[in-house]
């Protein structure tokens, strides 16, 4: 099988001294693409470095909820003029987005529309943090009217929340949430939703699945993730694997033959 890990902290410190070790899990294992999200500038440099440093690496830049206030507006202009040059394997914005139980609404509502309005303009993919705001992140999208692809990532609210990002064209990233019996309503969602709106993810190092300790998460349980989401589904990892491949590269416009990215 060949699985993209999505969402993937693989630039954090917690994978320093064992990255290698763990990614060569996780290519035994059927990686083939992983995704590292950016989520302040001074880690900017960090996670383009670490994605291409290897040949499945790709990343995003962007101002995460927990961290507006380390940032200014000059942040916002160098954002700005990396994701306008096209930056080799640079896929989309983010990760952005809200947050009700970390900071204040009001002080990360700017942020996540000032870079919902930089993924429009230069016509990239969004990849969001969402914490009980689908609903708010949602009436964003809608008011600023957003059609490009967008991954609302780490998703663990309803299946009617759900459905209703999905109609606006997000996809939903599946994590190691749904190998924990007590959620219930994701696993429900991700049980109802279209299989094409699905994405997998790891979320590493945290997002651990059932079995694995806290902060101990790697792109090599993607397998592990899979095989919950097909029982959910009622599908064999051989058939829903190459449907999640296609949801992944339509989500970051690869082409085929574009992943591995090199």
């Amino acid at each position: 099988m060949q699985l993209v890990d999505a969402h993937c902290h693989f630039d954090f410190p917690e994978f320093d001294g064992c990255r290698d070790g763990e990614l060569a899990k996780a290519r035994a294992a059927g990686l083939i693409g992983l995704v590292i999200p950016g989520v302040r500038r001074a880690d900017w440099s960090r996670v383009r470095d670490t994605a291409l440093a290897f040949p499945e690496g790709a990343y995003c830049l962007g101002i995460h909820p927990w961290y507006v206030g380390e940032h200014d507006g000059s942040d916002l202009e160098l954002l700005e003029r990396l994701v306008g040059n096209h930056p080799e394997r640079c896929v989309a914005i983010g990760e952005c987005g809200l947050d009700r139980l970390r900071g204040t609404l009001v002080d990360q509502w700017p942020w996540f529309e000032a870079q919902i309005g930089l993924a429009a303009r230069f016509d990239l993919p969004l990849v969001i943090h969402s914490v009980r705001t689908h609903d708010e992140v949602h009436g964003v999208l809608r008011r600023l009217n957003w059609s490009g692809p967008a991954l609302v990532h780490g998703f663990s609210g309803s299946f009617q929340q759900a459905e209703k990002l999905v109609e606006l064209g997000c996809s939903i990233g599946v994590g190691g949430a749904i190998t924990h019996s007590r959620a219930r309503k994701t696993r429900d969602a991700v049980a109802r939703l279209p299989l094409e709106a699905l994405i997998l993810e790891t979320d590493a190092p945290d997002m651990s699945p059932q079995g694995v300790d806290a902060g101990r998460n790697s792109p090599a349980n993607l397998g592990k993730i899979l095989s919950v989401l097909a029982e959910l589904r009622g599908m064999s990892e051989q058939a829903l694997a190459p449907i999640l491949l296609d949801n992944v590269a339509a989500l970051y416009r690869w082409r085929p033959g574009d992943i591995p990215v090199t």
